[in-house]
């Protein structure tokens, strides 16, 4: 596909939206990683709040990206880890990583401005 047709447009916008909202991108990192506990979670995106790392979560899962397991231990242990259409998405997200870093570097190092 080289182009995005009307009839794609909704939902490849609904995408684009989620995947942009602050600290997805991270979230989906960290599960591409393994299953994790939500405090693992936390330990790996520095500067993450509970309240916002839980409601990513909430979101990947309602969108069926990531899998909730709950594990009847005492206490009780809940892990998250991608589903297949999570992985899919991270596969797919794969390329526009590479062409950010070939754009402005590690962490957005010499970052490009676009000139006025």
């Amino acid at each position: 596909m080289n182009s995005i047709h009307d009839d794609t447009c909704p939902s490849f916008e609904d995408t684009l939206e989620m995947v942009g909202r602050r600290w997805t991108g991270s979230v989906l990192q960290a599960a591409a990683q393994g299953a994790r506990r939500f405090g693992e979670y936390r330990t790996m995106i520095d500067g993450i709040s509970d309240r916002l790392l839980s409601q990513r979560l909430k979101e990947l899962e309602a969108a069926g990206l990531i899998e909730r397991t709950v594990i009847p231990t005492t206490p009780v242990q809940i892990r998250y880890q991608l589903a297949p259409d999570g992985q899919a998405l991270v596969d797919a997200l794969l390329p526009l990583a590479q062409w950010s870093m070939r754009r402005t570097g590690p962490r957005g190092a010499g970052r490009r401005v676009p000139s006025a």
